[in-house]
């Protein structure tokens, strides 16, 4: 970092799980300076420019306030599931750099072109939705804590079949809505068609420890199944006793018959 080069701010953010990106793609280009490059779409300003991501991110690139604001209003126009509290990534850069690096949440770059942001807005917005991904299995994983433990200290849990069957439910939810987005994790397409910007995504990705991190997500969605599993068995006990128990004094009431009818 020097001082004779001006330090600017990206900003990434997590506004929803999707975007209705046909709609939005059609406003963007009709009503900015936008260009469409497969999922995303790079919206040009004065002061910078904002890369959006059809699942539900934005990329700003020095962008200031009052656009910043319009464009996020517009988007949550287009939003599916919106977030409550859309999460957020800073970093600062800075242009015209011997090398690009990546490091203490600061962007070195040789250049500006909106392709190389592009390849790092890729990065960026998977980190940020991973975040989503993590918080949610998190979240999770500590709403269902207690099952586990109540199983190890009483050897039962004391839940009906409608709560449990409830609790599988938003498990399998939880579980098959990363799932159906674990996509958006791998290497996006855009570098089929450029792959001379996939190292700067790369840096990216690697500062931003994207692999790692899925890979403790892969964890943490076993984790879940895991408890998907342990209801389901417990559901099965459940059904298996009330079997038992129904059969119990079924040849209870029989023998009961059986001596009444001798009696009398």
């Amino acid at each position: 970092m020097t001082d004779d080069r001006p330090i600017k701010r990206c900003l990434t953010v997590c506004l929803a799980q999707s975007f209705e990106f046909a709609q939005l793609r059609e406003k963007l280009l009709d009503t900015t300076r936008a260009q469409l490059f497969r999922n995303a779409l790079v919206v040009d300003y004065k002061t910078g420019c904002a890369i959006v991501f059809a699942y539900g991110v934005m990329v700003c690139w020095n962008l200031n306030l009052d656009d910043r604001r319009a464009l996020q209003d517009l988007l949550l126009d287009y939003a599916i599931k919106p977030d409550a509290e859309p999460q957020e990534d800073n970093f600062s850069y800075e242009v015209g750099c011997e090398q690009d690096r990546f490091q203490h949440d600061h962007l070195e770059l040789q250049s500006a072109d909106f392709k190389v942001l592009l390849a790092l807005s890729h990065a960026m917005a998977q980190s940020i939705k991973l975040a989503a991904f993590e918080g949610h299995a998190i979240d999770t994983i500590r709403a269902t804590s207690h099952l586990p433990q109540s199983l190890a200290r009483e050897g039962k849990i004391k839940l009906n079949r409608k709560t449990m069957a409830m609790i599988r439910g938003q498990l399998f939810l939880t579980k098959s809505d990363i799932i159906l987005n674990y996509d958006l994790l791998d290497t996006p397409e855009f570098f089929w068609e450029h792959p001379e910007y996939q190292h700067i995504y790369s840096m990216a990705a690697n500062y931003l420890e994207i692999q790692q991190r899925t890979d403790v997500l892969s964890k943490k969605l076993e984790t879940i199944h895991e408890l998907l599993e342990m209801l389901a068995d417990e559901q099965k006990h459940q059904h298996s006793s009330a079997l038992e128990w129904i059969i119990i004094w079924l040849i209870a009431v029989e023998i009961v018959m059986s001596i009444l009818d001798k009696l009398f």
